[in-house]
């Protein structure tokens, strides 16, 4: 029988992503000069207000106030009315040192033997339905927003929005797991105060039905014949939403890990992202478990697959590694004993993940939001400044997880 699957996302002006965003331009900062830096850094984000807290290990010292607001204003809260403005709200720091007591468990005499900054459970998920194989629904939710924040800096067709907005698709899927068709589309933007509010509200849902849309359909085609003239569309549904961001909802690190991952496809381990430099297997795990995934799928061993990672804190063997195929498997062999030659290919130990997806550089501000998985690997150019030093510009490659580099091993592995 046909049924439904829906999934979220949120735009980058959303109070929880500014504070993601400022937790990993924090991380990414201290990486740039200390590649050793340990860091775990929480934000808050409320009215007028931003507030740092958490613990580092370094030996650089940075400007974190003026990194916050370097990220608030290039996300867009650059207006006094917004009640959260880059230049005038004020930025608490309450960082200290890292505890000896979790640091010891980390660092070893041999790198090769770092442990697992914690203990917990890591999942990583890969599905053929997509080109980039993300579950669907989650794909079509960035989409919609990362086009949407588009027009908003474009501020030419349309010129009312402002930075906070969410995003929902829902899929109708065929009795053989196929996607056939967008069932329903959901999305609130934050917007400019109008005199007319009923004029206003009908406004907003006829420029995004006829401009955002057709320009996702034209820049995501792969997707295009996924939309129809039955979509049920919900544009603003509670009506008004001029107060939104830091100002209409307190904004935490951490807590959009489902937009951030497989939009509710799979599984999680319960672990964020952002904030955590790489020692810290809640990231680095769920990374190479998402690497290890993608690659096993665009192998072509299986259709749809999860991997799961678990540690405990202070040793660096793994004390699970698991695979679960849906019973999509193309070998003939039960998910017990491919996960058995999947730890023959990849070596998860925290070090080793560092090393294989180079992840003790400054590359997870990109990763804040619109999700750290199905993102396009790419080699870029930063430049990053000490208070009163001189810039340092460093060449990184982002999005290590998401390259098709294993594949001729797993081929070969599997016989394939």
């Amino acid at each position: 029988m046909a049924y439904l699957f829906t999934s979220e996302s949120v735009s980058e002006g959303h109070p929880d992503k500014v504070a993601d965003q400022i937790s990993d331009a924090l991380i990414d900062n201290f990486l740039a000069f200390d590649a050793d830096s340990k860091v775990a850094c929480e934000t808050l984000v409320t009215t007028g207000q931003v507030i740092l807290a958490g613990e580092v290990k370094s030996t650089t010292y940075l400007d974190v106030q003026q990194i916050a607001r370097e990220v608030i204003r290039k996300i867009g809260y650059t207006k006094s009315e917004y009640m959260f403005e880059a230049d005038s709200c004020g930025v608490l720091s309450a960082i200290h040192e890292q505890s000896a007591d979790i640091n010891q468990g980390v660092d070893r005499a041999s790198k090769e033997e770092q442990g697992a900054g914690d203990q917990g459970m890591m999942f990583g998920y890969a599905t053929n339905e997509t080109e980039n194989y993300m579950p669907l629904a989650l794909d079509l939710s960035h989409a919609l927003l990362i086009e949407l924040a588009a027009i908003r800096r474009e501020n030419n067709e349309i010129k009312y929005l402002r930075p906070d907005a969410k995003s929902q698709v829902t899929l109708e899927y065929s009795d053989d797991n196929k996607p056939v068709r967008i069932d329903a589309i959901v999305i609130s933007t934050q917007h400019d105060d109008f005199a007319d509010e009923p004029t206003m509200l009908a406004k907003i849902k006829s420029d995004l039905v006829s401009i955002l849309i057709p320009r996702v359909k034209a820049k995501y085609p792969q997707y295009a014949h996924l939309f129809n003239d039955d979509i049920t569309y919900h544009i603003n549904p509670t009506g008004k939403f001029v107060i939104g961001g830091p100002h209409g909802d307190t904004g935490l690190t951490g807590r959009k890990i489902i937009v951030d991952t497989y939009g509710g496809k799979g599984a999680h381990g319960g672990g964020a992202f952002s904030g955590k430099d790489p020692s810290k297997v809640d990231r680095s795990a769920a990374y190479a478990t998402r690497h290890i995934a993608k690659n096993l799928v665009a192998a072509g061993l299986c259709d749809e697959i999860l991997v799961q990672v678990s540690y405990a804190i202070g040793v660096a063997k793994p004390t699970s590694i698991n695979v679960n195929t849906y019973g999509t498997a193309k070998v003939n062999m039960t998910d017990g004993e491919i996960s058995k030659v999947v730890e023959t290919i990849f070596d998860m130990r925290p070090y080793f993940i560092e090393q294989r997806l180079k992840l003790r550089n400054p590359i997870y501000s990109e990763t804040a939001a619109y999700g750290h998985m199905g993102r396009k690997p790419e080699t870029v150019s930063k430049t990053f400044q000490l208070p009163n030093g001189a810039p340092k510009t460093v060449i990184v490659e982002l999005f290590t997880w998401e390259k098709l580099d294993f594949v001729d091993k797993i081929k070969t592995a599997f016989g394939l």
